[in-house]
């Protein structure tokens, strides 16, 4: 199944974490993704992992651009997740330019994880992204070092954007020449939150109806090659988890145009607009 969990800071109790594991394993899905910088996620999937780390791809990113920081950031993960390996160690949302200059630097992030990589300590290493500028950026990365796996947001808002569909249709050509994986985000949002009074779980707002839910699923997974990482809403978990195997009515551009007018659908990127998680 092309279908990841992402492991957000949205439990605040053992018992509601332990909860979504077992609705994990009751789908198959063998994919954690997370981040050191998602609260105590890694603190409540290292729980877990004490009995089931041979039944996942345990990934987790790094938000630090230099050597020392991704190093020490690395080390916390592992302590926290309670294991002796990492899958996947992914550079977080590397999209800004003095950042990725950093990173790419002789003291930068990337020195350590290729470090940590010899070492065993981490089996893959990706980038992440997002912004409307992350496809061209994913590219730029690719062109500097092999990573494994790239994740960005692909849906079918985003992606009535001339230049961002553009950009991730050269992206996804290029990972699919090369054998990386290409990971995606965003699936499943609606829009921005319109007010802060709004604001639960996640920064942005998710679609919630069943039927257009089940479509934006099906846009990302009918095309081949391409994961889908579920929202860090858990709310709508179990939906999400379910619709791979509900084929929706209709799955048409008009079906999809339709959905983007009666709910209000935008797209959460928009160059020189709203480029910015907030």
């Amino acid at each position: 199944m092309r279908n990841f969990w992402r492991g957000r800071p949205r439990c605040h109790e053992t018992g509601q974490a332990d909860a979504i594991l077992d609705l994990l394993l009751e789908y198959g899905i063998n994919h954690i993704d997370t981040a050191a910088a998602y609260s105590d996620s890694e603190v409540r999937i290292g729980h877990w992992m004490r009995e089931h780390r041979g039944h996942f791809f345990l990934a987790t990113k790094t938000g630090d651009r230099t050597y020392k920081g991704a190093r020490a950031s690395l080390e916390r993960s592992l302590e926290r997740l309670k294991v002796d390996q990492i899958a996947l160690i992914q550079l977080h949302n590397l999209v800004e330019e003095a950042e990725w200059q950093t990173t790419f630097g002789p003291q930068g992030a990337l020195k350590a994880l290729i470090e940590a990589r010899a070492q065993d300590l981490v089996r893959f290493i990706g980038v992440t992204g997002h912004g409307s500028q992350v496809a061209a950026m994913h590219r730029r990365s690719l062109e500097q070092f092999a990573f494994d796996s790239v994740l960005f947001p692909y849906n079918f808002t985003m992606l009535a954007i001339d230049q961002y569909r553009t950009d991730v249709e050269a992206l996804i050509k290029l990972c699919g020449e090369r054998g990386i994986a290409t990971q995606t985000i965003k699936s499943a949002a609606r829009r921005r939150w319109q007010s802060d009074n709004e604001r639960k779980f996640s920064w942005y707002e998710p679609l919630r109806e069943r039927d257009a839910l089940r479509r934006a699923v099906h846009f990302v997974l009918s095309r081949p090659g391409l994961f889908l990482n579920t929202s860090s809403d858990t709310t709508i978990l179990d939906d999400i988890l379910e619709a791979p195997s509900e084929t929706p009515a209709t799955l048409t551009r008009q079906a999809m145009e339709a959905d983007v007018t009666h709910y209000a659908m935008e797209p959460l990127f928009v160059p020189g607009v709203s480029d910015q998680i907030r």
